[in-house]
């Protein structure tokens, strides 16, 4: 299955969860945003939340600094 993440194709082995995705890329859930075909995933609906054949994600990762 083919998406857009981060503006680059991806080929995904089979259809998953949002939250699928994360644990597959070794995100840490605490630190990222995640926009689904322009739209703001909310991180309690991560295991919801299907990703289809197209769909464009983005992953903004949180970076802390001083």
């Amino acid at each position: 299955m083919k998406i857009i993440l981060n503006g680059e194709e991806k080929i995904l082995a089979r259809r998953m969860s949002v939250a699928e995705l994360i644990f597959e890329l070794e995100l840490d859930v605490k630190k990222i945003a995640v926009e689904k075909d322009l739209e703001i995933v909310n991180p309690n609906q991560f295991t919801k939340v299907l990703i289809d054949e197209g769909s464009r994600i983005e992953i903004v990762h949180f970076i802390g600094g001083g």
